[in-house]
This record gives structure tokens, C-alpha cells and sequence, in this order.
């Protein structure tokens, strides 16, 4: 072998045993710090450097700051590098790396340590976006050459790599908490039926969710054009203070009557007018003011406030949204209540109520559906036993049930007034398949064990997904109902005759009385304590709405089972 050749597997062998170490480091620990740490440990070693850093943007300052650094002067420690400026700032704002053999020939160079004669940097980025750079320094002219930038950038790039997973990991697990304290918050709330209770609940579980000093709840006045103070809690509790404004004095209005958040980072600056003193007293700089909106229009403002300079990030924004949403539909749902309660408390104690007394009682159940959804997704997600793939395939159902929830109200609300549904082609299959991912920690617990038998066909029907999904999840939650001990639920699928699916539900329990088998799709009839009895009947209403059937095939102690009939696609 010509020494050129042994030069080049030596620097081949270099190459591949840093990058492996500083893959590895995803292995040895979960926290971005400890591997940020190792990262630079490993460049010192790689390029037998003088010094080195790895600087982060600052999304606030838009600004460089050092993260980790080994061997920089006392000077350099703790400097914020705007973007642009030396060679680490010129990389971070163009996402190019750059070698600079002598820092004389250099007119980029900003010089921070007068040791160093040669330097290299190359980007750290996320998601394909530049969020840093990686600094290596050396006290010695020509030290770097090419081949070395190249295998910085290497290193770069699989340090962008565990530090992306390690920080999507524990953004995913704080989010998995948040999420879960917001589906708490959100059980809560549905169970309550006082306004007044409601609003005290927002404004405290948004307080504890979201880290803040301060959250507000206004309610708005249409008949006078008026924000009013409903509730405000501290850190202490809750605040007496009496507070009403119009929507043009604030920049709460802005969010008001454009449903769209508000963002204050400085409140001495800004013209506000409400909490003048508040503010004063207790330094609050910043606010997050979020309409809390229902049916497209804004009946309130969550306002949450800050004591220092903050930007609320995306994900807090979502959070704080989320919560509002939950808010405004638990509100109008204890606002239909108190109607329901205070003008018809005759009528809802009879056997049958009035139609504004079901719509009531269908709001309460069809909530507590994807509140179940996603209290079951949550203990999948903090189980651990997912893959990363399933993780996100639970993340996604989320936020559709999320999406799901902000529509129920609404839905039922416009009854009578023939509102469509949103239909698209739909697999069977899926169908099942996201249903039974939704069940599967439910009939584990439960001690069922599920037998399905789909169709050779994938069969195809036109449908609101979330519909159907409703309806096969009440037939699923009342077979699990009927066999307390355990036993076995069968799905079986078939393609009927003149272009119809049949989807049958069958189950190991003790079956239905006799005398209520003639009547299980009336509402409100149920044979259970704890039920509504709307399942059955909203679901037979869901099928019939797609020009289909619910049926009930057969019970006995044996057991009993259920027939979804749905026209197929031609």
C-alpha cells in the first residue's frame, strides 16, 4: 500500500470511528445536554483542537448563544453572536459550512480569542432548518484543510440527527403530558353543569397547564358590546376583582372579533386597559389572549399572563387553544343545560323529555366518546409498549378527536336544519382498523379477546368517518358492558347482496331482557345504571342517515350480536 493510500484509509477510519461514537451517543443517554457534551468531547478528540463550540439560535434574540464549549477563552464565554457575523454566524444564517485555514486571509473572521489562527465550522440543522452552528478552533495557521470541513460535516449532520430524535423525544413525552392533563381538564369540565364552575376551571387548569402568572376568562356581552371579568387566578387562587371593558380598548377585543390569538410582549408598552394596576403591581410583561370561540363565533377571551419578556412558542399557542375550545364548548353545554335544568326540571324527570332536553343529553354523551378515545391513546402513549410508528399514528387520531370534539356541539345543535356531513370514500378495513386501535387497551383490560374476519374485497362504502366510528364504538363499549368477566367480541365482515356491506358485532355476554328487545333503539331506554341509553339510538340514527340499517340479529345468554348494513361504493 503507497503511503497516499494509507492516508486515505486512515482518514477513512477516523471519519467512520467519529461518526460512530457520536451516533452512539443516542444509546447512552436521553438527554440533549449530556449528548451535546459528548458531541463536542468527540470533535476535540477528532481534530486534536485548540477549542470548540456548538451555538444554538435563540428564537427570542435571533442571536447565537454557546451551548457548550471547551477550551474558548474567559472572553468568548457566554457572548451572543448575532447571525452573520464571524464564521459561526455566517454559517448558522446561510447553512453552508466554511473553512478558514488562515484567519489573516479571512475577511468574515470576528475575532473573540487572539490564540486562534485557523477555524471550521459547519450547520446544525432541524427538520431541514439551520438552528446552529459546530465550531472548531485551532491555535495553529493551516491546521484544517478540506478533507477535515468535509468530515466536520459529517459529524454535524449525525449530530443534527441524535440531537433532532432525542429532542422529538422528549417533546413528544411532554406533550403526551400535556395532552393528558388536557383530556383530564376536559372530563372535568364536561361533568360540570354550573357556568360559573366551568369558568373558574378554565382559568385554573389553564394556570397550572401553561406555566403562567396569571389567567383570565372574559365572557362577552353582545346585547351591551362588553368584555366581563369572570374569573382570574394567581398564584395564590383566585383574584376578586371586578373588570369590564369594551372590545375596542383592548387588544382582548382584537382577539375577540378576529378569532385569532393575540401575542403582548410588552405590556407597559402597548395601550391596554384592562388590569392597569394588576400589571403594574405584579410586573406582568407578557400576554397570550385567545377567544374562545363556538359555532364560528367568539362568546369569550382566555387571557394568560407572564411576569418577564416571553414569546409563547407554537406549542403553547396549540395548548392554549385546545383548552380554549374545550372551554367554549363545556360552557355552551352548561349553559343548555341550565336552560334544560331550570325551565323543564318536570320533563326531565318523566320518561321521555322534550327534544331540547335529548339534544342536551346527546351533547353529554357523544363528549364523553372522545374523551374515552383519547384517555385510551394516552395510556397507550405512556405505556411505552408502542412503536415510534404507532406513537404517531395515536398522535394523529388525537387531534382528530380533538377536531371532533370542537364539531359536536355544533352538529347537534343545528338540529333540524339538514345539515350534511362531511362523506368521503372509506375502506372498511381502515375503518375497523382505527376502531379497534382506539379499543385495543379497553379490551385488554377487560379480558376480551377480539376475532376478526375481514372480507377478501376491500370493500368501500361512502361515509363520515367519524360517524361510523361512533357508531361501531357504541356497539363495541355495550358488548364489553355485557361481559364483565371477560369473554370474546367477534367482527366479521361480508359483502351482502345488491351492492351492501354487512358488518356484524357479536358478543359472549348474557344478552338482552326479553322485554326490552323489541325497544332498544328508543332513547333514553337503557338497561344498564350507568348508561344514557342514546347509544343504540344514536347509532341506528347514523346508519339510516347513510342509507343504511342497524339491526339486531339475535340474543340470548349465549350472547348477542349486531348488523351494521352500509351501501357500497359502485
Amino acid at each position: 500500500m503507497s503511503s497516499n493510500q494509507g492516508n486515505v484509509a486512515a482518514k477513512d477510519r477516523r471519519a467512520l470511528d467519529a461518526l460512530y461514537r457520536v451516533s452512539s451517543l443516542a444509546g447512552d443517554s436521553e438527554d440533549p445536554e449530556i449528548a451535546l457534551e459528548g458531541i463536542i468531547d468527540e470533535v476535540m478528540r477528532t481534530f486534536d483542537a485548540g477549542s470548540a463550540s456548538i451555538s444554538l439560535i435563540n428564537a427570542d434574540s435571533n442571536q447565537l448563544l454557546i451551548e457548550v464549549e471547551r477550551g474558548l477563552s474567559e472572553d468568548a464565554r457566554g457572548f451572543e453572536l448575532p447571525l452573520g457575523r464571524g464564521i459561526t454566524g455566517w454559517v448558522a444564517l446561510h447553512g453552508e459550512p466554511l473553512l478558514a485555514p488562515n484567519i489573516d486571509d479571512e475577511s468574515r473572521y470576528f475575532s473573540l480569542d487572539d490564540r486562534v489562527k485557523s477555524e471550521m465550522a459547519a450547520p446544525i440543522r432541524e427538520r431541514g432548518r439551520t438552528i446552529g452552528a459546530l465550531n472548531v478552533d485551532s491555535f495553529r495557521k493551516n491546521d484544517f484543510d478540506e478533507d477535515d470541513l468535509r468530515l466536520l460535516s459529517l459529524i454535524a449532520n449525525e449530530a443534527s440527527r441524535v440531537l433532532q430524535n432525542m429532542w422529538l423525544i422528549r417533546q413528544l413525552r411532554h406533550k403526551a403530558g400535556q395532552l393528558q392533563s388536557l383530556v383530564g381538564v376536559g372530563q372535568a369540565m364536561a361533568d360540570k353543569r354550573e357556568v360559573e364552575e366551568v369558568l373558574r376551571s378554565i382559568a385554573r387548569e389553564a394556570l397550572g397547564l401553561m406555566e403562567c402568572r396569571f389567567s383570565a376568562l372574559f365572557l362577552y356581552d353582545g346585547d351591551k358590546d362588553l368584555l366581563r371579568l369572570h374569573s382570574l387566578r394567581g398564584p395564590n387562587g383566585f383574584v376578586d376583582v371586578e373588570e369590564t371593558l369594551r372590545p375596542t380598548e383592548s387588544s382582548l377585543g382584537s382577539a375577540l372579533r378576529g378569532l385569532r390569538q393575540i401575542q403582548t410582549r410588552d405590556l407597559f408598552r402597548t395601550e391596554e386597559h384592562h388590569f392597569i394596576h394588576l400589571i403594574r403591581e405584579e410586573k406582568l410583561h407578557s400576554m397570550l389572549a385567545t377567544p374562545l370561540v363556538y359555532e364560528n363565533e367568539a362568546i369569550g377571551v382566555l387571557s394568560l399572563y407572564v411576569d418577564k419578556p416571553y414569546r409563547f412558542n407554537d406549542d403553547e399557542r396549540l395548548l392554549a387553544r385546545a383548552l380554549a375550545d374545550l372551554g367554549a364548548i363545556a360552557i355552551e353545554n352548561a349553559r343548555l343545560y341550565g336552560r334544560v335544568f331550570d325551565t323543564e326540571e318536570s320533563l326531565r324527570k318523566s320518561e321521555r323529555l322534550t327534544t331540547l332536553g335529548m339534544l342536551a343529553a346527546e351533547i353529554a354523551h357523544e363528549i364523553r366518546n372522545p374523551l374515552m378515545v383519547l384517555r385510551l391513546l394516552f395510556d397507550s402513549i405512556n405505556s411505552g409498549a408502542t412503536s415510534e410508528k404507532e406513537t404517531e399514528k395515536d398522535l394523529d387520531v388525537i387531534r382528530e378527536k380533538l377536531n371532533h370534539l370542537e364539531q359536536i356541539a355544533g352538529r347537534i345543535l343545528d338540529f333540524g336544519k339538514n345539515r350534511e356531513s362531511i362523506r368521503l370514500e372509506l375502506s372498511i378495513t381502515e375503518l375497523l382498523d382505527d376502531v379497534f386501535r382506539l379499543v385495543r387497551l379497553k379490551l385488554a383490560r377487560a379480558k376480551v379477546e377480539i376475532q376478526f374476519e375481514d372480507s377478501p374485497m376491500d370493500l368501500v362504502v361512502m361515509a363520515d368517518k367519524g360517524q361510523l366510528q361512533q357508531a361501531l364504538l357504541n356497539l363495541i363499549l355495550n358488548a364489553l358492558s355485557a361481559m364483565p368477566d371477560g369473554g370474546l367480541l367477534s367482527i366479521a365482515v361480508n359483502q351482502g347482496d345488491g351492492h351492501r356491506v354487512f358488518i356484524c358485532v357479536r358478543d359472549s355476554g348474557g344478552g338482552i331482557s326479553e322485554e326490552l328487545r323489541d325497544r332498544i333503539f328508543e332513547s333514553f331506554l337503557t338497561g344498564r345504571k350507568e348508561g344514557t341509553g342514546l347509544g343504540l339510538a344514536i347509532s341506528k340514527r347514523i346508519l339510516k342517515s347513510h342509507e343504511g340499517d342497524l339491526e339486531l340479529l339475535e340474543s340470548s345468554e349465549q350472547g348477542t350480536a349486531f348488523r351494521l348494513i352500509l351501501p357500497l361504493v359502485v
